[in-house]
């Protein structure tokens, strides 16, 4: 009986360690990921500040009554360099992936945060074309489903790995045709984007989620610390990459412009 009591008590404390360890995985996961997103809306806010002025002396060209782009502004929103500010996330993404397992932890995790600058870059458009309001309403909105699906995805009994390819397909086709609609600039094509993009991208979160913890549980059983630091990072970009997507999708669907 003291042996069965032993291995109980055994499996207890290893079952806590567990629970304690994963917790801690996820607090990381979500401490990098929110650290990132400030960095993301805090330079993409200070951004539009400097891409805009209402002095015509100092202007590029004019955008709206008393609102003009500041050489700045013109060179990241209306030259050819527009095009690299649009597609460098997506460059970061796929060289964060690839170079990973180079890297220490503490580098990837620079690269993360670099990369959440070079988001914010990309996306600082926004405080031109929509309302202060209307952004802070929309990621307000944001911040609460993203929340609820993760929590979801964390503590279901549902095995929902099943979702991953049939959601990576969705991605890819979204990327292909936001690229097609770059140059049709259609209407009812962005607004069929934005919706199914919202579902998609939510699906994602609930996904990552119940992964990230998953890859926590089969890694930590071997005592991969190595990894394990790298894979909150990555499981940091995973969820940082659906809240951005959302966030964006909805402020297309329901955010008054400016």
């Amino acid at each position: 009986m003291a042996d069965v009591n032993t291995i109980r008590a055994a499996a207890g404390a290893r079952a806590a360690a567990m629970d304690e360890g994963l917790r801690a995985h996820m607090s990381k996961v979500y401490g990098t990921m929110s650290i990132g997103m400030l960095i993301t809306f805090a330079a993409a806010w200070a951004l539009s500040g400097l891409a805009v002025t209402s002095d015509p002396s100092a202007a590029s060209a004019q955008i709206g009554p008393d609102q003009y782009l500041t050489g700045l502004g013109y060179a990241l929103y209306a030259s050819p360099l527009k095009w690299v500010v649009m597609f460098a996330p997506l460059a970061f993404v796929f060289g964060l992936g690839a170079a990973i397992n180079r890297m220490s932890a503490a580098t990837a995790q620079t690269v993360f945060y670099i990369f959440a600058a070079v988001m914010g870059i990309s996306i600082s458009s926004i405080f031109l074309v929509f309302t202060g309001y209307s952004i802070a309403q929309i990621f307000l909105i944001t911040s609460i489903a993203f929340a609820s699906l993760s929590l979801w995805g964390y503590t279901t009994k549902k095995d929902i790995s099943g979702w991953g390819s049939f959601l990576i397909m969705g991605v890819v086709g979204l990327i292909v045709a936001s690229i097609v609609n770059l140059f049709l600039q259609s209407g009812a094509l962005m607004f069929a984007i934005s919706s199914i993009g919202v579902l998609i991208f939510a699906a994602l979160t609930a996904y990552d989620t119940q992964r990230i913890k998953s890859e926590y549980v089969a890694h930590a059983a071997h005592g991969d610390s190595e990894w394990l630091g790298k894979s909150a990072i990555l499981g940091a970009l995973s969820l940082y990459i659906n809240f951005i997507n959302m966030f964006m999708m909805l402020l297309q669907l329901f955010g008054n412009r400016e």
